[in-house]
């Protein structure tokens, strides 16, 4: 068995997870993929709270008839940090609408996945890029990823059929990750790149269950290979890649 080259002091990662359960799993299986592993002790410590009976983030930011998820992912984040996670991380893009009251309520980092996949799109895109945005309706209300994209210079395009997005990512959250929801998706990748966007971004974790099962059209960044990234990086002691990448 090859010896192990682990540090003796690693950090370990608390992940707020089970929005949704798939997607929780996605990004544990990425951390793992990209990790520069040999032995299992290589592999990083991560605690994992899959709880997919958060309130609705659906329910309560577009909605508004369900309550707040805020208390839940506060009780999740102290619980992880209480068995010992020295950073949290959050596979769900609507819940980072939430990412500051998070970060304060816990004395470790919180990585925040929007933040960090802005600044990878200034790394990657032109300056004054379109950026394609792939989201839940929930996400461009809020105007999350708007925000952020902006502040680096970025031009935003929604899809025209912002229905079908919706529809691909129920499908997903009910099991259905087949060449139907795959094709849709590089569909509308690539309407995206005929209306003018230099390079799309991924940012719902339900869609990115397809993106490394679809055939490339154009330039993606997707947000949870960036936060799977940044956790392996600060997990190895390494320095995260400024890439994009294709629909593989």
């Amino acid at each position: 068995m090859a010896e192990s080259s682990a540090p003796s002091h690693r950090p370990t990662v608390g992940i707020i997870g089970g929005m949704g359960p798939e997607a929780t799993v996605d990004l544990m299986r990425r951390v793992i993929v990209l990790t520069p592993a040999q032995d299992d002790a290589d592999h990083i410590h991560m605690l994992v709270d899959n709880n997919p009976a958060v309130p609705s983030r659906i329910a309560a930011l577009i909605e508004e008839t369900g309550p707040s998820p805020l208390p839940e992912l506060i009780r999740m984040a102290k619980g992880l940090v209480a068995s010992g996670a020295s950073m949290l991380a959050m596979p769900c893009n609507t819940a980072h609408y939430y990412a500051d009251e998070i970060a304060a309520a816990v004395a470790v980092p919180f990585l925040d996945m929007v933040e960090f996949t802005g600044r990878r799109l200034a790394a990657v895109a032109p300056a004054n890029a379109t950026v394609g945005l792939l989201a839940s309706t929930a996400v461009l209300k809020i105007g999350l990823y708007e925000r952020a994209l902006r502040r680096h210079g970025f031009a935003v395009r929604i899809p025209d059929r912002q229905d079908a997005v919706m529809a691909m990512i129920r499908a997903v959250k009910a099991g259905d990750t087949g060449v139907a929801q795959q094709n849709s998706l590089a569909i509308i990748a690539g309407e995206l790149a005929n209306a003018g966007a230099d390079i799309v971004l991924v940012a719902c974790t339900e869609l990115s269950i397809l993106t490394h099962k679809t055939a490339k059209t154009v330039p993606v960044v997707d947000a949870l290979d960036v936060l799977a990234e940044e956790i392996v990086a600060r997990g190895c002691g390494l320095t995260p890649p400024d890439k994009s990448s294709g629909l593989p």
